[in-house]
């Protein structure tokens, strides 16, 4: 066979793999996993570098699979590459299977990200490469040259996420990012024309994206396209494959059945291809349809005797860098393991009564200037977000120069969440991104991407209440905290909740949320701060100090001997609850406070401790700003002996302290209450 049957024979072996895996479980989608077969076979044997004796290499290629359900693909590929067995294709979509239906990460199996919400896994991409460049400005191209490629399809194209992934890519000039989009024309209920009739190169031309269109099924068009992209030095490259859906599909009398909707989202079986025809039209035995053909085994067993090859130099290189770079290559060293340097929390000096969106600033400024590896992020707000605080010891990414670590996102939430997602996912730097509280809407399909793949993405949520004010309730987060903290409550795969949510309530527990945030290197954090003054609370000695009980999720803030009733908020409302404490006191009523920034974290201390904090025999009384059932996981509302005070529709427009009086977040209200509950 010359070089070009050989890889036609591998692109086959890939689309039989493909189709027998959706075949056999009866589920899944074979047709566009063997219309992108000739790309995937093309990088993985020819072009993609990485360390077959050490997946998790700092400086290899990342490839970002956009569309999750084409899985059979990347499987199949990563077979011929040793990655994953025969008999493991063949329990795709199985329990326990390490072949689920959508890729999960999994970097020693060659899976660089979870995907499947179309649009965000090509996003993804665009945040590693961002990634890329700033470690290769820190630590140079010696170590930080790798190329960051990415796989989308006509529904990734059509997300609108995909806007600002290509926005962000061309304006920041991301030359290390290569793009292959599977353009197949075929949706699962319809064809791409009958949806858009956009000029997709056009497009990504104007957004200042290098443009290759190919055959997209032909190995030779395809290695030309991929040097091409590989040698451009100022844009990121889209190369546009025009691709065949279901290519080799066909009927039980030998006609083609190709371009079909009904292959995309079903075995082939179902949509009325013979799997047999197929597989022996492709060069394969129907009999055993799980096999790689011998000629493939060499060219994939030869891609790693090559990469062996180049990671002997790459690794010499390695070695030559960091000895004559030794600090460098500690840096390089610390910062893919995740540690972080030594941080005096308790020297950061505060301003007194200030917001906690202010006392974030200023741990930020701090990080800015310990943590040399971390990117901080905001949507078009760092002045109104503080994030600026971070700003203000660096400056933002520009087009050939990321020297800085801010990256202006612009008014686009989920494409920052997930630019920053692809950060963590990439490696060797800390992200962390900011918006308002009530736009987190705008982010919530990525959230849960970062708590399925436990990724330590710092979300920083400012202006957390209706205390916005004026700006009314399209601004005012009323359910927002309910919704987030449900991820408080689910644990992820490896038994931890899923993501850490904290809602600080003065400066100290500010700068104690963010000791959390930073050490928390197994799942996202996420920071709700408050626009409006908070007072500091009442300190028996160094507030700090007293602050740090907010590592345990839930303590009591001050206390009288055998308390009638116990409070209990988060946030600024625990101030008011000091206030309405005051009143009570005034009348005799034994009182304990209780500040919870975060429900996860006390739900995962010992039962004596949570009872000791919440006593379950104990008037509870809850205050919050948002609806009601926020705090219903810690005041027990059914059996007479508590209440929660919260709200119960959208907030409206008027200065924030008249909607305290208007609402009920006053001191005096919060003893009218109480006095009520305890039947006074």
């Amino acid at each position: 066979m010359n070089d070009i049957q050989v890889m036609n024979r591998a692109a086959d072996n890939i689309r039989i793999l493909a189709a027998s895996m959706v075949e056999k479980a009866k589920s899944g989608h074979p047709g566009g996993a063997m219309g992108g077969a000739d790309f995937v076979n093309v990088l993985f044997s020819e072009f993609l570098v990485y360390d077959p004796e050490n997946p998790a290499w700092e400086g290899r290629d990342r490839f970002f699979l956009d569309p999750g359900h084409m899985s059979p693909m990347l499987y199949a590929v990563l077979a011929l590459s040793g990655k994953f067995t025969l008999d493991e294709l063949q329990r795709f979509r199985q329990w326990g299977s390490p072949t689920p239906g959508h890729p999960e990460v999994n970097v020693a199996r060659g899976i660089e990200n979870t995907s499947g919400p179309l649009g965000q896994g090509h996003a993804y991409a665009v945040g590693a490469a961002i990634a890329a460049k700033f470690l290769e400005a820190r630590l140079g191209r010696e170590v930080m040259g790798q190329t960051i490629y990415a796989f989308i399809s006509d529904g990734g194209i059509q997300e609108e996420i995909s806007q600002g992934a290509g926005r962000v890519a061309g304006t920041l000039g991301l030359d290390n990012l290569i793009m292959f989009y599977d353009a197949n024309n075929v949706q699962l209920s319809t064809t791409v024309e009958e949806v858009t009739s956009e000029n997709v190169a056009m497009k990504y031309e104007a957004w200042g994206w290098k443009v290759i269109t190919i055959d997209g099924n032909d190995a030779d068009q395809i290695r030309r396209a991929l040097r091409e992209a590989k040698a451009e030095t100022e844009r990121p490259t889209l190369i546009i494959g025009r691709t065949v859906m279901g290519k080799g599909a066909r009927t039980a009398d030998g006609q083609s059945f190709e371009n079909k909707v009904s292959t995309h989202g079903q075995p082939l079986s179902a949509a009325g291809v013979s799997i047999e025809r197929t597989i022996r039209g492709l060069g394969g035995d129907p009999a055993e349809p799980f096999a790689i053909f011998p000629e493939v085994a060499e060219l994939y067993a030869r891609r790693r005797e090559e990469l062996k090859g180049i990671m002997a130099e790459r690794r010499a290189a390695k070695e030559a860098w960091a000895k004559a770079n030794p600090e460098k290559a500690e840096k390089m060293a610390r910062w893919f393991a995740g540690e972080l340097p030594a941080i005096d929390w308790a020297a950061i000096e505060q301003k007194a009564n200030q917001p906690t969106r202010g006392a974030s600033a200023t741990v930020l400024g701090v990080l800015a200037s310990r943590v040399e590896n971390m990117i901080c992020a905001s949507a078009d707000l760092s002045n109104s977000d503080k994030t600026d605080g971070f700003l203000k010891k660096t400056h933002a990414f520009r087009k050939g120069d990321f020297s800085g670590a801010f990256f202006q996102a612009g008014v686009a939430e989920l494409t920052m969440a997930c630019v920053c997602i692809g950060m963590a996912l990439h490696g060797g730097v800390v992200a962390a991104c900011g918006t308002f509280f009530v736009f987190s809407d705008y982010m919530k399909p990525a959230l849960r991407m970062a708590a399925l793949m436990q990724l330590p993405v710092k979300f920083i949520w400012t202006h957390d209440a209706f205390r916005v004010g004026e700006d009314g309730p399209t601004h005012e987060p009323v359910e927002q905290e309910a919704q987030v903290r449900l991820l408080e409550k689910l644990k992820n795969h490896a038994g931890r909740d899923s993501m850490r949510v904290l809602r600080p309530a003065d400066s100290a527990e500010t700068t104690v949320a963010w000791k959390l945030a930073m050490e928390n290197r197994e799942t996202p954090t996420a920071l709700i701060l408050s626009r409006q003054n908070v007072n500091d609370l009442p300190a028996q000695g160094n507030r700090y100090e007293e602050a740090l009980g907010a590592e345990k999720g839930a303590y009591i803030l001050n206390e009288d001997a055998q308390p009638d009733v116990v409070l209990v908020a988060s946030g600024s409302e625990v101030s008011t609850l000091v206030d309405g404490a005051a009143l009570l006191r005034a009348e005799g009523v034994k009182v304990r406070i209780v500040s919870a920034p975060s429900e996860g974290l006390f739900k995962s201390q010992s039962a004596d401790y949570q009872a000791a904090v919440l006593p379950a025999g104990v008037p509870t009384f809850g205050l919050t700003a948002g609806l009601p059932v926020t705090l219903e996981g810690l005041v027990n509302t059914h059996d007479g002996k508590g209440r929660v005070w919260g709200l119960g529709s959208f907030g409206y427009s008027a200065p924030y302290k008249v909607l305290d009086e208007k609402l009920g977040f006053t001191g005096q209200n919060v003893y009218q209450q109480v006095k009520t509950l305890l039947g006074k």
